[in-house]
């Protein structure tokens, strides 16, 4: 009876679901406390009741309930237990179950940590909540039920997909639906206050905290995907410009663009119809990711289902969900007039320029994204769009950001003078101009690695500029004192150590990029090759025996000099759920560089072709979106945010308002 205990508890969360969407809407309108009041127990009934739905699903798996139509056709009794378990979203189906679960925990959490908040405005952000939830509870119900029975059960399901039997792709769903579904928030807190005709200090001081957690969590789960196309796929990259994956990349830059929007309408009352819109469009795009991935309009190893009823079906939710945020924007937007003034050169001009490339660079993307679709479906030819439109279009977008990021932090709100600023800059400036030269002197040909370093140099400065400024400007105690007081504010100490992974990242992929070798070899056991003052010595291949696959295992020696580093063993698995080889490299991970072997194909005479990767800083591809999502989170923590927001003076900035709080945070 597990299938049907978890079809039931769908069925009673989608009748849940109708409830808190409608009756607290309707008692804010009709100011009725006691109806407002039930959206709180209704959010957390559909939580309990879909985390009953999702324990039945993995209880399935575990068990391996063949009788289930999901469960045999994405597992086996040969697949390991830790597979088992991330099985259950291995698939659309299941997927889709986690994404709703997700959705309906951001509503639980908003529902029981926004007890500050008036009764009529939570009332509204939880019904809009669960008006998405709703759209895709009916969807689920209607076309994607993970409960479906199929008898005579078999006796064996298919297994897993074998690219999805990898510890990275077990974490990263869960991590990116996290950031993905958690846009929901600043969109709900977008459209009550919409609603409300009202948007106060409040707004912004609760909606900055969930907007950053959910970037941070997306974040992680783009890195994560990142680092599972690197060890997983074989082929050595860590990204494509896939469709699915710039499904992703698109909400988290107008993410960004909202986390440093909110911040200007938090300090100085301005942005407000950016931050606004930028947060319809947060979880707009985050619809229309879920459309590509799920629709079949898209071929990719990242897409789930190839139904196009399933498709249809999104699209008209997505039409609805986003038609009508947009139309009540229209509508009510032009009341929420921006109070603040600022000079030319202040802080808050940095940060407009800086939204403004982020979104152009959202929409360069997007463009890209749809172009093909939009032609396929005019029956005007097929196109693919790839890394070289991407790469052309994106990578000159960047560079103006990193330059920003190296000024803002220390760009007073307000206005400032430029001179102070570059005063405190020019002697990291020059040095940086002087290693910039020194790298493009090295190796003539590679200008755009010497102008990309002394990018990632010019964030670093700013950054110890902010903390030497922060510090400057403490008059209490000692410098010890000083220091200890700045690293315990965590909204400053998070955008340092984002603004540092933006750092990190760019020094990878411009290192990795530039200075990484590739070789394609053909050796026979006993022989070596050198690439890069290392030896790579081919011992030969062994049969291996997995759990549900059969390998053909390589062992590679890799000297230094005389000097034995380490032995790489890359792999030629065959599931026995497929007959198609699925490549396993061997990987040296180091903090300075990665060695990267990947075994290809075997020879009448005995040799195996295989491919050779030095791949320096690699792995800070990976160090610097790390680094940005606990910045994230550090800052979500930040004191402000956790005090009641009825020990807090809450001035309106709502139609005609001209008012904002006297208090001048510095940080954002």
């Amino acid at each position: 009876m597990i299938g049907e205990i978890g079809h039931l508890a769908m069925i009673l969360a989608f009748a849940v679901c109708i409830v808190q969407a409608t009756v607290p809407l309707v008692g804010a309108w009709r100011g009725n406390r006691s109806w407002m009041a039930l959206a709180i127990p209704a959010a957390g009934a559909q939580f309990a009741l879909l985390a009953i739905a999702w324990l039945c699903l993995e209880i399935a798996f575990v068990a391996n309930d063949f009788s289930l139509a999901y469960v045999a056709t994405n597992s086996s009794q040969d697949l390991p237990l830790v597979y088992r378990i991330s099985a259950a979203w291995g698939a659309h189906e299941g997927s889709m179950l986690l994404w709703m679960l997700i959705l309906a925990g951001w509503g639980f959490a908003v529902a029981h940590l926004s007890g500050a908040l008036p009764a009529t405005f939570r009332a509204r952000v939880l019904a809009v909540i669960a008006l998405a939830g709703t759209g895709f509870l009916l969807f689920m119900l209607a076309t994607s039920n993970p409960f479906e029975r199929i008898l005579p059960a078999p006796l064996q399901g298919r297994d897993l997909n074998p690219l999805l039997q990898d510890p990275g792709m077990a974490a990263h769903p869960p991590l990116l639906y996290m950031g993905y579904v958690g846009l929901v928030v600043p969109f709900a807190f977008a459209v009550a206050a919409l609603l409300e005709g009202r948007l106060d200090l409040a707004w912004m001081r609760w909606t900055r905290p969930w907007t950053t957690v959910a970037w941070a969590f997306l974040t992680a789960g783009i890195m994560l995907g990142s680092w599972w196309a690197y060890s997983e796929l074989g082929w050595g990259g860590w990204w494509f410009w896939d469709p699915v994956e710039n499904a992703s990349f698109m909400p988290w830059l107008v993410a960004t663009a909202l986390i440093h929007s909110l911040a200007v309408s938090e300090q100085r009352g301005a942005f407000r119809s950016w931050t606004l819109l930028l947060a319809i469009f947060g979880f707009s795009l985050s619809l229309l990711g879920t459309f590509l991935v799920r629709s079949g309009v898209l071929v990719s190893v990242h897409a789930f289902a190839t139904d196009p009823a399933r498709g249809v079906f999104i699209l008209i939710f997505l039409a609805v969900v986003i038609g009508s945020a947009l139309m009540l924007y229209a509508l009510r937007a032009a009341h929420f007039t921006s109070v603040g003034r600022f000079d030319l050169f202040s802080r808050e001009t940095f940060l407009l320029v800086n939204n403004v490339l982020l979104v152009a660079a959202s929409a360069t993307i997007l463009l890209g994204t749809l172009y093909p679709l939009f032609l396929d479906a005019l029956d005007a030819g097929k196109i693919s769009v790839g890394p070289p439109y991407f790469n052309a279009v994106f990578i000159p977008l960047t560079l103006p950001l990193a330059l920003l990021l190296g000024f803002a932090p220390l760009v007073r709100w307000k206005g400032d003078g430029a001179k102070r600023v570059f005063e405190a800059l020019r002697w990291p400036l020059v040095l940086i101009i002087l290693v910039g030269i020194g790298i493009f002197l090295a190796s003539p040909a590679s200008w755009a690695m010497a102008a990309s370093s002394a990018c990632a140099l010019w964030i670093v400065a700013g950054v110890a500029g902010g903390l030497r400024d922060r510090l400057r400007h403490r008059r209490e105690g000692g410098f010890f004192r000083r220091f200890q007081r700045t690293i315990a504010e965590r909204g400053f100490i998070g955008m340092s150590l984002a603004h540092l992974g933006v750092a990190f990242f760019i020094a990878g992929v411009t290192w990795t990029s530039g200075a990484g070798v590739e070789r394609d070899v053909r050796l026979l056991p006993g022989e070596s090759v050198d690439m890069v003052g290392h030896t790579f010595r081919f011992e030969g291949v062994g049969p291996l025996a997995g759990p549900n696959y059969r390998s053909q295992q390589g062992i590679v020696q890799v000297f230094r000099g005389d000097e034995p580093i380490t032995t790489l063993f890359p792999e030629k698995r065959t599931y026995f759920s497929q007959l198609q080889p699925m490549t396993e490299a061997g990987i040296e991970a180091g903090f300075w560089r990665d060695l990267h072997v990947a075994l290809g194909e075997e020879h009448a005479d005995g040799a195996w072709t295989m491919r050779l990767q030095y791949k320096p800083l690699v792995r800070w591809i990976w160090l610097g979106p790390l680094l940005m999502a606990i910045g994230g989170l550090l800052a979500a923590g930040d004191r402000r945010y956790r005090l009641s927001l009825r020990r807090q003076p809450s001035p309106v900035l709502a139609e005609g308002g001209s008012s904002v709080s006297s208090r001048s945070l510095q940080t954002h």
